[in-house]
């Protein structure tokens, strides 16, 4: 691979171990790309030789590709992936962003806290892998101490930042430098776009209002975007998004327990292994919210997020049962008809 295709990819994440990922695939026709915008209809590819569109079913932002002549010949492997529930389906999952290594929970401050949804974030962020941060945005609308305290529990670094006055711009900017990948995630018009155009230096992105009253915001941004950052590293954009539905790949819900070590850690003084933390004699989590050592809330969100999870493992068994009885059924097929064929 020639020098000026490491030092074009390098700043995007591009390395040693894709290089081999790439080599492995023994064709040297192909090509490296990263994917920068994913719509319905395709998308766009960032190479060596700049920006090329790409169709294939499945990409995300952040996708590493193996391309030939412009055409898609292999996904290379997702290190990372930041996968939710599809919006409105119970049995079906939505990659948002793939390889990504900082995840950027954005929340403004003309907006009430929903801190569960800074729970969800940030079960996302540890499930796929990825860092948390937590990004207080439109600081310069002044201090919110009691805000910064619930998120400051929450066991994520927590950085204020303003696109208007550049407070946390340059700070933000670091943690993608020289290599990773931020992906930011949050509602609309908590200022994503603003923040991704403060970290560029120009207006890329369009930005939108929010509305009095409640400060819901617009859809300005209505694709995912990938973009290379001054100084090394990539940030993605993502539209708002109203629900964050989690996603289990089999492993039992890792990220919940990571954002909710403390209870996971007070639930193992429990007196019954299979405690639901409610009225069970022995209860050690109950004790600590009795005795004041974990908050109410914070219980009810943890038994909000291991019942969805819960969910997820019982259609996930159904759905294995329906195709192993399908599959059964097209095999009683068979044996018939080779029967009669007899």
């Amino acid at each position: 691979m020639s020098s000026s295709t490491w030092a074009a990819l390098a700043p995007l994440g591009w390395d040693e171990g894709r290089a081999a990922e790439l080599a492995a695939l023994d064709d040297d026709a192909l090509a490296p790309g990263r994917v920068a915008r994913v719509d319905r209809g395709g998308g766009l590819a960032l190479t060596a030789g700049g920006a090329v569109p790409v169709a294939a079913p499945g990409l995300a932002a952040g996708d590493w590709l193996a391309l030939r002549d412009g055409r898609v010949a292999a996904v290379l492997e997702r290190r990372t992936r930041i996968v939710r529930r599809a919006a409105g389906r119970a049995d079906a999952a939505q990659v948002m962003a793939a390889n990504v290594d900082v995840l950027v929970a954005v929340h403004a401050l003309d907006r009430p806290l929903r801190v569960r949804r800074l729970h969800r974030a940030l079960a996302l962020a540890w499930e796929a892998g990825a860092r948390p941060v937590v990004a207080i945005a439109k600081a310069d609308l002044g201090p919110d101490p009691e805000a910064e305290a619930v998120i400051g529990a929450l066991g994520a670094p927590l950085l204020p930042v303003s696109a208007r006055t550049g407070e946390g711009i340059d700070a933000l900017a670091a943690l993608a430098r020289p290599s990773r990948t931020l992906v930011l995630l949050g509602e609309s018009g908590a200022g994503k776009s603003s923040l991704v155009n403060a970290l560029l230096g120009r207006d890329e992105l369009a930005t939108g209002g929010v509305r009095r009253g409640d400060a819901k915001g617009r859809h300005t941004t209505t694709a995912r975007h990938l973009l290379p950052l001054p100084g090394g590293g990539a940030v993605i954009d993502t539209p708002g998004v109203r629900e964050l539905g989690l996603w289990s790949e089999g492993d039992g819900g890792a990220g919940v327990a990571v954002t909710f070590g403390d209870v996971e850690e007070l639930a193992g003084g429990c007196r019954f292994a299979d405690c639901t933390h409610r009225s069970e004699p022995g209860c050690a989590v109950r004790a600590a919210v009795d005795e004041g050592r974990l908050a109410e809330d914070r219980l009810a969100s943890y038994r909000d997020l291991t019942r969805e999870l819960e969910a997820l493992e019982r259609r996930g068994d159904e759905r294995a049962r329906r195709r192993h009885g399908r599959a059964g059924a097209r095999m009683v097929r068979e044996a018939v008809r080779m029967k009669r064929r007899r």
